[in-house]
C-alpha cells in the first residue's frame, strides 16, 4: 500500500516534529504527496512531498531544493520548507510547498479550453517561465498536471526545476512533453518551449499531439487549431531547438487575433504581462454552468491581490524583464483562419476553495420565504418569522462579479450551524453543499460569522444561501438541536 516505500497509511504521522500528514494527495514511483498544515497559529494548508532516502536521485533532489529555495514569483509555487526525517525505519527527504486547490489537467479532462481561454492562460505561464529562465533554470516538466491554482493565482510547480544546460537528472521515461534533445543528455530553455506547445494542443483538444519520438518525425498536430494558436504550436514543436520559437515569439503571437507566428518577427524579449491592459482585465470563463479554474483566476485579476502570509525562506517579488537569446524565425505556411468551434457543454464541476475574503454585512433579514416547490424542509425544521428577531448579524458571502455572471438560475447551499448561549456560531457544517465547491465554501465561511441573540440554551439553524446573478439571499430556519 503506497508509492515505493512511501505509504498512504502514514496519515496521522508527523514529519520533523511539525508537519502532520493529514491526507493522501497522490504520488509517483519515487514520491508521495500528503496534505499538511504549516506551523503557527493560522491553520494554513500546504502540500508535503516525501521521497525515500534510498531513491537513486534523492541527494541530487535535496541539493536542487536548496538551490531553488530562494526563487519567488507570483506564478511559481513557493517552496516553503525542506528537510530530512525518518518514519519507523524509512529514511526520508521532504519538501513543503503551497497547497493547490485545483489542477488544470482535471479541468480539461471534462472539457477543452476555448481559444481565447488558452491565449489568456498563457499570460501567467509565460510570466513564470521568463522568470525561471532568467534565474538560470528550466522548468523541465511543463504540462497540464503541473499547472495549479493556488489561492487567487495560476501557478507552475517549482520543486523540480532543472539547471539550464544540465543533464536533466529528474527525467526517467521520456514522453511527448519532453523535447527530443533531452535524450542527448542536456536540457535547455528551448525544452520548455516544446512542452508549452504540447500543453497548448492538449488544453485545446483534450489530447496531447501524437508523437512516438521517432527521429526526424514531427508530432501530429490537429488541423483544427485556430490561429494564432496553430502558429504558436507549430513554432514550439520544431524538432531542431535552434529553429524553435522563443517565449517572446509566443508572447507576441498570443496577442495577435488571427495570424500565425510571423516569419522574421521582431524578437524583442519581454514579459508576458506587457501589452494592452485588456489582457489583465479579460475574464477567462472556463465553465459552461459553474465557475472553475481559469474563471476564478480572471475574476481575481479584477480585484486587488492579497498579500501572501509571511513564510520563512520566500519573499514575493515581481518578475523582471528577462533577456533571452532569440532563435531564427519559424517558417509558416499561409493558412486561412479556422473557424472556432463552440466548447462542448459539460457537467457541472466544483470550484476550488479560495482564501477568506472580506465579508459583506447585510441588513437585518427579510421575511423568511417558503421552501422552493418540491423541496422538503426536513425533519425538525421550523420556518417562522420569529427568525427575524433572533438574528442579530447576518453575513453574506463576498462573490466575485465574474463568478456571479456564470450562474444559471440559482445555486443553493444549506449550512447547519450550532449556536451557543452567547449567540455565536460554535459549529458549522454542510446540510447541502450544492453543485459548486466555490459557492459552498463561501457560504460556510459566511455562516460561521452570523450572530444571534443570547439565550439560556443553545440552538440550531439551517442557513440557506441562494446565489443568483442578481445577488445573494440568506434565509435562517430554526431546527431542532
Amino acid at each position: 500500500m503506497g508509492t515505493g516505500s512511501i505509504r498512504k497509511d502514514w496519515i496521522g504521522r508527523v514529519i520533523d516534529g511539525k508537519f502532520t500528514l493529514l491526507g493522501w494527495l497522490g504520488g509517483t514511483d519515487s514520491s508521495g504527496v500528503f496534505l499538511t498544515e504549516l506551523p503557527g497559529p493560522r491553520r494554513q494548508k500546504a502540500a508535503i512531498k516525501i521521497i525515500p532516502a534510498t531513491y537513486p536521485h534523492a541527494e541530487a533532489r535535496i541539493a536542487d531544493w536548496a538551490t531553488t529555495a530562494h526563487l519567488s514569483h507570483p506564478h511559481l509555487m513557493r517552496l516553503l520548507y525542506t528537510g530530512r526525517d525518518q518514519i519507523d525505519t524509512t529514511g526520508l527527504a521532504y519538501s513543503v510547498t503551497e497547497y493547490a486547490e485545483e489542477v488544470l489537467s482535471e479541468v480539461i479532462a471534462e472539457r477543452a479550453l476555448t481559444p481565447n481561454e488558452a491565449k489568456e492562460m498563457l499570460v501567467p505561464i509565460l510570466d513564470a517561465l521568463f522568470y525561471v529562465h532568467g534565474k538560470g533554470f528550466v522548468h523541465g516538466h511543463l504540462k497540464p498536471s503541473n499547472i495549479m491554482v493556488v489561492g487567487n493565482q495560476l501557478k507552475l510547480t517549482g520543486d523540480n526545476l532543472e539547471v539550464a544546460g544540465g543533464p536533466g537528472k529528474h527525467f526517467k521515461a521520456l514522453g511527448v512533453y519532453d523535447a527530443p534533445e533531452i535524450a542527448t543528455g542536456k536540457i535547455t530553455r528551448a525544452a520548455d518551449v516544446w512542452s508549452l506547445g504540447v500543453t497548448l494542443v492538449e488544453v485545446l483538444t483534450q489530447q496531447p499531439p501524437v508523437w512516438d519520438r521517432t527521429p526526424n518525425k514531427e508530432p501530429i498536430v490537429p488541423d483544427s487549431l485556430p490561429q494564432p494558436l496553430a502558429g504558436i504550436v507549430q513554432g514550439c514543436l520544431q524538432l531542431d531547438p535552434a529553429r524553435r520559437c522563443t517565449l517572446s515569439d509566443v508572447n507576441k503571437a498570443r496577442q495577435e487575433t488571427a495570424r500565425p507566428l510571423p516569419d522574421g518577427a521582431d524578437k524583442t524579449n519581454e514579459p508576458a504581462t506587457t501589452g494592452s491592459t485588456g489582457v489583465r482585465r479579460s475574464v477567462i470563463a472556463i465553465v459552461a454552468t459553474v465557475v472553475v479554474l481559469v474563471a476564478l483566476i480572471a475574476a481575481l485579476h479584477l480585484r486587488p491581490h492579497r498579500t501572501a502570509p509571511s513564510i520563512p525562506v520566500v519573499k514575493q517579488q515581481v518578475a523582471p524583464a528577462v533577456q533571452e537569446q532569440t532563435s531564427p524565425a519559424v517558417k509558416q505556411k499561409a493558412e486561412a483562419p479556422v473557424r472556432q468551434q463552440a466548447a462542448p457543454v459539460v457537467k457541472e464541476r466544483p470550484l476550488p476553495a479560495i482564501p477568506e475574503t472580506p465579508r459583506q454585512v447585510a441588513p437585518p433579514p427579510t421575511p423568511i420565504p417558503k421552501p422552493a416547490p418540491g423541496q422538503a424542509m426536513g425533519a425538525g425544521m421550523q420556518a417562522s418569522n420569529s427568525a427575524n428577531s433572533a438574528v442579530v448579524e447576518q453575513v453574506l458571502p463576498d462573490v466575485a462579479e465574474s463568478a456571479s455572471r456564470t450562474i444559471r438560475g440559482t445555486v443553493r447551499v444549506r449550512v447547519r450551524v450550532a449556536v451557543d448561549p452567547s449567540g455565536s456560531v460554535s459549529n458549522a457544517t454542510f446540510e447541502s453543499a450544492g453543485p459548486s465547491k466555490y459557492f459552498a465554501n463561501l457560504a460556510l465561511q459566511a455562516a460561521q460569522s452570523w450572530k444571534f441573540k443570547p439565550q439560556t440554551a443553545g440552538s440550531a439553524w439551517i442557513l440557506q444561501f441562494d446565489f443568483t446573478q442578481a445577488g445573494t439571499e440568506a434565509t435562517p430556519i430554526e431546527v431542532s438541536p
